[in-house]
């Protein structure tokens, strides 16, 4: 479905909910290592690049090690950036948390793997049964290579086929999950984020059929407007109305997946966040008494479970717009 959306006034998404969004047990610890990439997509909502220079010290990291040993309601581990392998921290994080018996995830560009000093990483990746989450925005090169650069689609076709060999899309341990990512508007015809699943099947079949690539699962997620996609937005005069679509599609039935309500999000300062999207836009998580918190307190307190309510913003009817979008894929 198409829809033209004019300026309208917005619903504050905190008002659009039946009930204040409140924190579940968490269980999954996402942690932004930093912001050096070695890329600069259109898209990026962390704003990384080769010329971004923040990243993990190597005192949070001994923090979030302790923190993966000592919690073991955590399951995954799930390593962001940037280019997480770039940054410091990566392999510490990867083994404190295999060696804790966690999922670890890492959220791969996958043209890392061609960079001087990267050419280990997929047999790193296999040796430690990572779950490898992989951008793809399309499976066609031409529109890979306007959202991440000239040349990407064709190194992240060869870094597949790497890591078919070694085992993933195959071997029941070594998951290879791939994400979309729709264009980023232009104008103000606005569509949802297309179904998962009938997308999935798009994409296996054209990469099977050409490169003989297999993976497991595709994740469809919606473009948030924020970071990069949000400075596009604004130099269009779409921003506002590229929101009151998104709240035009609310769907009530995501809220109670929303990947928010488990997780903590981390980033390389130490500091805590609901998700890595109140992260960019430095959304601080709270305390029931308004205390902002980090790594350190979170070690101090004894417990992952301090946080009452979820903190939201506009850029949230990203999340439940349509079947819902995830660090994982739909909702519904």
């Amino acid at each position: 479905m198409i829809t033209s959306i004019q300026n309208t006034q917005l619903t504050p998404f905190a008002e659009k909910l039946d009930q204040p969004l409140t924190k579940q047990p968490i269980s999954v610890l996402q942690i932004n290592l930093g912001r050096r990439c070695n890329l600069a997509c259109s898209h990026c909502h962390v704003e990384a690049s080769p010329k971004r220079t923040e990243e993990l010290s190597p005192e949070i990291c001994e923090q979030l090690v302790e923190v993966i040993e000592r919690f073991p309601q955590i399951q995954s581990v799930d390593l962001t950036g940037g280019a997480p392998e770039m940054n410091y921290g990566f392999r510490p994080l990867v083994e404190a948390a295999r060696a804790s018996g966690k999922e670890v995830i890492v959220r791969s560009n996958l043209t890392i793997f061609f960079q001087p000093g990267f050419e280990d990483l997929p047999a790193y990746f296999a040796e430690n049964q990572l779950r490898v989450v992989a951008s793809l925005p399309c499976y066609l090169e031409d529109n890979v290579d306007k959202m991440r650069g000239q040349g990407v689609y064709d190194e992240s076709i060869k870094a597949l086929q790497w890591l078919n060999k070694l085992g993933y899309g195959r071997d029941s341990d070594l998951i290879l999950d791939l994400v979309y990512n729709p264009p980023i508007p232009t104008q103000a015809d606005f569509s949802a984020t297309p179904a998962q699943e009938p997308l999935e099947q798009a994409y296996k079949a054209h990469l099977h059929k050409h490169f003989g690539i297999v993976f497991n699962h595709l994740f469809a997620i919606t473009n948030l407007p924020i970071g990069r996609t949000k400075f596009h937005l604004q130099h269009r005069d779409l921003h506002q109305p590229y929101l009151s679509f998104l709240e035009g599609e609310f769907n009530a039935a995501t809220v109670g997946s929303l990947m928010c309500r488990n997780q903590l999000s981390v980033d390389y300062n130490g500091k805590i966040y609901d998700c890595d999207f109140n992260q960019m836009e430095d959304i601080p998580a709270q305390t029931p008494e308004g205390e902002k918190l980090t790594v350190s307190r979170l070690l101090e307190l004894g417990s992952l479970d301090v946080i009452g309510k979820v903190q939201t913003d506009d850029f949230c009817y990203g999340c439940t717009a349509g079947c819902g979008s995830s660090c994982g894929g739909s909702l519904v």
